[in-house]
């Protein structure tokens, strides 16, 4: 897990692809201070695992499904990205919960200059905008940014110099693409949403000491209690 808070910026040394998956190589010197085989390092919020690492570097495997979904796909030597390592419990959560498990790419539609901080626009994918809301977190690139503004198919978040300073966001132009992550409660309320049918279609799938629980359907205390009763006058 991370926070989106973006520790350093990293430098891609080395993308070998094969046929399905590849392997990425990270110069990142306080990423790997610590860091030991196995460990989680967001890489422009995708989240990967150490294989190798030397002094001041990492070596990560990346699947065919993460290139697929993720801005990997066309990373480029000498490409900076955004490092965070993993948080530790006891931490300070000054983000938000971020799980480097990238939703899809989205791509900088307009970019707007104010006295001290700069709008910038994304596109939404159908299947992205219903999990986006105004006020709500996104990680962006791995960077945790509040929801601005958002549209059918846009959203805009505010950055400041900082962020602009410290991650790659501040130099994204128009056209450019970047990796989205949804907040992960958002995503668990539109798969529950899925399974929500008419009670007269639900079907019983299970039954213990709580009485039948229907698919789709959550059983009130009313309806355990029924099925309790109908269970005791049936004993």
């Amino acid at each position: 897990m991370f926070t989106g808070i973006i520790e350093e910026l990293g430098a891609v040394t080395a993308w070998n692809r094969t046929a399905d998956a590849a392997t990425l190589t990270v110069r990142a010197p306080l990423a790997v201070s610590d860091a030991k085989h196995g460990d989680s390092i967001s890489v422009s919020g995708v989240c990967l695992t150490v294989v190798d690492q030397g002094d001041d570097w990492f070596t990560a495997d990346v699947m065919a499904e993460t290139i697929a979904m993720s801005t990997l796909d066309s990373v480029v030597v000498g490409q900076n990205v955004n490092i965070e390592r993993a948080a530790q419990v006891g931490d300070r959560l000054g983000g938000h919960i971020v799980q480097g498990h990238i939703d899809g790419t989205s791509t900088v539609v307009s970019i707007t200059d104010g006295s001290a901080w700069r709008v910038v626009r994304f596109s939404l994918s159908p299947e992205l905008a219903p999990l986006v809301a105004r006020k709500g977190s996104i990680a962006i690139d791995g960077v945790s940014l509040t929801v601005s503004d958002v549209g059918i198919d846009w959203l805009e978040v505010s950055l400041i110099p900082e962020t602009l300073a410290a991650t790659t966001l501040g130099a994204k132009i128009a056209g450019d693409s970047v990796n989205i992550e949804t907040d992960i409660l958002a995503r668990h309320v539109a798969r529950m949403q899925e399974f929500q049918v008419a009670p007269e279609r639900a079907r019983p799938v299970s039954q213990g000491v709580f009485g039948h629980i229907e698919t789709g359907a959550i059983p009130t205390a009313n309806a355990s209690t029924a099925s309790l009763r109908t269970e005791k006058s049936n004993a």
